[in-house]
């Protein structure tokens, strides 16, 4: 009997841990499924981050609440320094939103209209020479921090903004899909009307300005009591060599192909064409007048120009220009609805380390990406964190009421509004009043 319960005993004993066993293994391969359900369902980039619209916002503000800590605020002598306002008394919640749905329509508008979103790799080089050609590297780094060191937010809401005017700028100028049916109808003005007798006949605007060589150095009043725009051996110079490449061949730019610009001087002889070689220097004497120049183009309008009177200091030009279209105009038109998130490339970025001692070095250029068209007669004020440039002329030939502004600390232009801008000119005033800045004559 006893014998008969070890057996039996035994037998539950293996019952039992046979039990445990088939548990075991049916746990498993329950855990295992469970695991592998969940690993199925999770998606490939685990590691994707976003930002909303109202994100954005946010770090737009600390943005500029940065160049506003750097932002000049004209005070009368004798007043306290704390009478600057806050940010948000000069920068209403509307307008920091509206900065965030620009460059996220312009993000839009690469990747809708000239299949070019842009990259992860774009980004990160962005980010790259932001730190690399900053002019300004404290400020960098008082951006980098107020973004918290994040590489990603600072590729997003810093090099985003930047990237994207630039890129849209460039492609925008000069595409013909755009401005193709201004460029036909003006072209065909032209042959109907081709002299200067009928240049007033145009449906572009007809200007004439009278241009005196004038070798007084430090002169300041640009209109003497002998009249017209006074201009030094320099600016002289320039205009000759501009009026001789306007009044010759011209390159059309193909429908859809950017950004390849019309001729133009070369930097060096930009930078300072009282400098050019004999050979280089244009006489006034090759220079016809009564002759209508070519059908002319450059980033802001169509034009045809001709010499109508000339002396050896002194020469009238008459120009008729067609405005293109301003971006802003033509960006809320393609673009009605601001998106309000938007999917950043997928992208593990790197914070560079800010360079230093690239400061800035006297009479010495180097062509920073996304600069206006070349140009002299314009104003330039400092407001403590940019610079702004605005209007002037390029060889006199065709006017500017468009500018950019230069930010030293990220080494980027971005180009000013041309919405409710004053009209196109050169030789004028600006100042600035903390704020603003103000333009008066020209």
């Amino acid at each position: 009997m006893q014998r008969q319960c070890s057996s039996r005993s035994a037998y539950f004993n293996v019952r039992a841990v046979v039990a445990l066993f088939v548990c075991a293994v049916a746990c498993l391969i329950v855990t295992e499924t469970l695991l592998a359900f969940f690993h199925s369902e999770t998606p490939t980039n685990v590691s994707q981050r976003t930002l909303t619209f109202a994100e954005r916002v946010g770090y737009q503000r600390v943005i500029e609440d940065v160049y506003w800590r750097h932002r000049i605020w004209p005070r009368n002598r004798g007043e306290r320094p704390d009478l600057k306002p806050s940010l948000d008394a000069v920068m209403s919640q509307a307008q920091l939103e509206k900065k965030v749905g620009d460059y996220l329509r312009k993000s839009q508008a690469l990747e809708d209209y000239w299949q070019r979103p842009i990259t992860a790799d774009q980004l990160q080089a962005e980010v790259d020479r932001m730190a690399k050609h900053t002019k300004q590297p404290e400020v960098l780094r008082e951006l980098f921090e107020a973004l918290g060191n994040d590489p990603f937010v600072i590729a997003e809401c810093l090099a985003r903004p930047a990237l994207a005017d630039r890129l849209v700028t460039n492609w925008y100028a000069y595409d013909q899909r755009i401005h193709g049916a201004l460029k036909q109808r003006a072209e065909a003005e032209l042959q109907a009307h081709p002299t200067v007798e009928e240049m007033k006949r145009l449906s572009g605007k007809y200007t004439e300005i009278e241009l005196v060589r004038s070798d007084e150095a430090g002169k300041q009043d640009r209109h003497g009591p002998v009249g017209g725009v006074q201009l030094n051996s320099q600016e002289w110079e320039q205009t000759l060599q501009r009026l001789a490449a306007v009044l010759g061949h011209h390159n059309p730019v193909e429908a859809g192909v950017s950004p390849a610009q019309p001729e133009r001087l070369p930097l060096q002889e930009r930078a300072g064409a009282g400098n050019l070689s004999p050979e280089k220097r244009k006489s006034i004497t090759q220079i016809n007048t009564g002759a209508l120049s070519t059908f002319q183009e450059d980033e802001e309008c169509y034009y045809a120009t001709a010499v109508i009177k000339k002396s050896n200091d002194r020469l009238r030009l008459a120009t008729v220009t067609w405005l293109k279209e301003s971006r802003e105009s033509w960006l809320a038109r393609a673009e009605n609805q601001v998106p309000r998130t938007m999917e950043p490339p997928n992208a593990d970025y790197m914070l560079p380390e800010i360079v230093d001692g690239s400061e800035c070095i006297e009479d010495t250029w180097t062509a920073t990406a996304g600069p206006p068209d070349g140009r002299y007669g314009h104003t330039a004020i400092w407001t403590g964190s940019e610079m702004i440039v605005w209007g002037g002329t390029h060889g006199n030939v065709s006017f500017f009421n468009t500018g950019g502004r230069y930010n030293p600390s990220t080494d980027t232009w971005t180009p000013t509004s041309a919405s409710n801008a004053p009209t196109a000119r050169a030789y004028h005033t600006a100042v600035w009043t903390g704020s603003e800045m103000i333009v008066w004559g020209g």
